[in-house]
């Protein structure tokens, strides 16, 4: 079997060898960023606005970036060819650096992984049962990796029966964890939140569809009952239809007209 090679720092390591010092900040800490954007045949999907947020993230936590931007997108086309893993997921991950008091910023570790990653159509007719918590992630608008609170709501996602958690603060909706959120009105309008949650690559694209109504902005919490139709968006799972929340039906309780229209689009761009 072929290694699988990872980069640390601009060097391609097998990813069985790769390592970085206990001492960085992602490990003391919990301090760093990171981005993921998947391959389609090899191909880079929305690359350019990933490296954007990356870059965007970076600087908002004053960690440098030893190389520019074409640099890495070079060593990213190399990594591609060298693993020859047709349709994956590429995280690219930056620390805080190997730090000697645990508390200030370093330099950086850049770590880029490849794995395998393949999307099945079925998923979209299962749908996604959602449990509601009050809670606002940190920093929000920066792609951290910090999951803190997300992990620790496993169990209990678990005890409702459900498969996510949205989150919701001072009566306004937020995002889950990994995908952002979509409320279908009676009128077809999309609405989705704005502030305080991360701008998801894949809601980008969605925003930009020419021939539907969205809306960004403030949602209250109680419009998810008035929901016609409830969908999320993320890079692995595209557009995936919520069918249930706090154990209510969306709608009636099948992937709605709109959200199933938004994610053939999304596939067709994508090519997937």
């Amino acid at each position: 079997m072929n290694a699988i090679w990872s980069i640390i720092n601009g060097e391609f390591i097998p990813v069985q060898e790769a390592r970085i010092p206990v001492s960085d900040l992602a490990i003391q800490r919990g301090y760093g960023i990171f981005d993921f954007f998947k391959t389609v045949n090899e191909n880079p999907v929305f690359l350019e606005d990933h490296l954007d947020r990356f870059f965007n993230s970076a600087n908002a936590m004053q960690l440098p970036v030893r190389y520019s931007r074409d640099e890495l997108k070079q060593m990213l086309s190399v990594l591609i060819q060298k693993n020859q893993i047709p349709d994956s997921g590429i995280k690219i991950t930056l620390t805080g650096g190997a730090s000697e008091d645990g508390y200030t910023i370093g330099q950086p570790n850049l770590v880029i992984t490849q794995s395998p990653l393949s999307y099945n159509p079925a998923i979209f007719e299962k749908g996604l049962k959602l449990m509601t918590f009050e809670f606002q992630r940190q920093l929000p608008a920066i792609k951290t990796i910090d999951y803190l609170q997300a992990i620790l709501l496993q169990k209990s996602i678990l005890e409702h029966k459900a498969d996510d958690v949205l989150y919701y603060s001072q009566g306004e909706l937020r995002e889950c964890p990994r995908t952002n959120i979509f409320l279908v009105m009676a009128d077809d309008t999309i609405l989705t939140p704005e502030q305080n949650v991360l701008p998801g690559i894949t809601r980008k694209q969605l925003l930009g569809f020419k021939g539907f109504n969205f809306r960004a902005g403030s949602i209250p919490f109680e419009k998810l009952w008035e929901a016609k139709e409830i969908f999320i968006s993320s890079t692995t799972k595209l557009i995936l239809p919520v069918l249930e929340v706090d154990g209510q039906k969306t709608g009636n309780g099948e992937p709605g007209t709109v959200t199933r229209e938004l994610w053939k689009k999304l596939r067709d761009l994508e090519g997937i």
